[in-house]
């Protein structure tokens, strides 16, 4: 299927927990039944298929002992323990069922900035999509310690999009699209059906959470769909409960929103993204206006003699953020000498650049989502 002239064949959904749970906050088998027989469409249809699930606290809280949702990070980690396996097991069954086997991945967020496990996680998924299995992926929240999650499964979603070079990324919710202002609070609120680049007012538009139970609101499905658009990947965002949503959606027939970049916007390939929204830069490089007028204006590679300050501690290899001598951040880079090199002055005619473009990434083209 076509969705803005391009051929759709991957998809990454995202489900959200208020779309996966009762009235009272626990995994409903119905929802999870309609959900997954959606899903056995699309594999039916030849979709390689795979799915960001929430849903782990809500399944295992009430095998806790826990009456309501817990708040604690313990409590919310232990029932997440639990919960994993019991979702893991009724998507098993269900797609057992249909004849297709469903495989389980807990990630973290230290799993996308180590660039090797990055690179493993890449060729497991690979493998898995083209034998036809259907990856559970959800956050490791049983070892996460600093938070529970990445922020929400719709950033995590997003980046799992750009990790498998997926064509269509879909964030099911319970909130049917976009619209130019809160329907909550203006009965006039339009839906916006196609967007092609996030604008401040956009962004202005995006409120809170829609419920009580889903952790992820408006803002953080607008992030989410930054980070697709600059990998060039087409997103819809629509309402999990409308009949046959997954089909109609890369159908492009669906109600919501499509998030479709212009065909000559400027997309990230897979090292380009892992740079940009994954690896943790390490220090920071200040360049000169020559430097910045060679890597950024003319698209060319950054040598030493355009550097002028060095901060921070990193081996050759490592990502820094480049800086202008004003302290505003031009990109981030990888770097091909350590810090100690740099700082003791290397030769100017030296012929490897400090910073070669194809590992350059340009803030002013990517400053949606901004650099982290």
């Amino acid at each position: 299927m076509l969705i803005n002239e391009k051929q759709i064949k991957r998809v990454v959904i995202k489900i959200g927990s208020s779309s996966l749970t009762s009235m009272h906050g626990e995994i409903s088998r119905r929802k999870l039944e309609k959900f997954a027989e959606q899903i056995v469409e699309l594999k039916d249809a030849g979709y390689e298929t795979a799915v960001v699930s929430s849903g782990a606290v809500a399944a295992g809280y009430r095998k806790l002992g826990c009456l309501d949702r817990p708040s604690s990070l313990p409590e919310k980690q232990a029932a997440a323990s639990i919960g994993q396996g019991l979702l893991m097991e009724s998507y098993s069954e269900l797609f057992l069922s249909h004849g297709y086997v469903a495989s389980q991945i807990l990630i973290t967020r230290s799993d996308f900035s180590d660039e090797k496990r990055y690179g493993n996680m890449h060729n497991t998924m690979n493998v898995l999509l083209e034998r036809g299995i259907i990856p559970i992926i959800n956050e490791n929240d049983t070892v996460t310690v600093d938070r529970l999650r990445f922020g929400d499964n719709d950033t995590m979603a997003a980046k799992v999009a750009g990790l498998i070079d997926a064509d269509l990324l879909i964030i099911l919710s319970d909130i049917d699209g976009l619209y130019d202002s809160n329907p909550n609070d203006n009965s006039h609120a339009t839906l916006l059906e196609r967007v092609h680049s996030i604008t401040p007012e956009i962004e202005a538009a995006a409120g809170g959470s829609g419920s009580a139970v889903g952790t992820g609101g408006m803002k953080s499905k607008i992030q989410a769909v930054k980070i697709a658009m600059a990998a060039g990947i087409d997103s819809f965002l629509g309402k999990a409960g409308t009949e046959n949503i997954l089909m109609e959606a890369v159908e492009s027939r669906a109600r919501g929103t499509y998030f479709t970049p212009e065909p000559d916007a400027f997309n990230l390939d897979n090292e380009k993204q892992w740079i940009a929204f994954h690896s943790g830069p390490e220090g920071k490089v200040t360049i000169n206006s020559h430097g910045i007028e060679a890597i950024v204006d003319h698209q060319e590679n950054l040598y030493c003699s355009d550097i002028r300050e060095v901060k921070g501690r990193f081996k050759d290899g490592a990502v820094v953020r480049i800086l202008d001598e004003e302290g505003k951040e031009i990109g981030l880079g990888r770097i091909n000498y350590s810090n100690e090199q740099l700082s003791g002055h290397i030769a100017d005619e030296v012929l490897e650049p400090a910073i070669a473009q194809e590992t350059f990434v340009c803030s002013r083209d990517f400053k949606l989502p901004a650099l982290v």
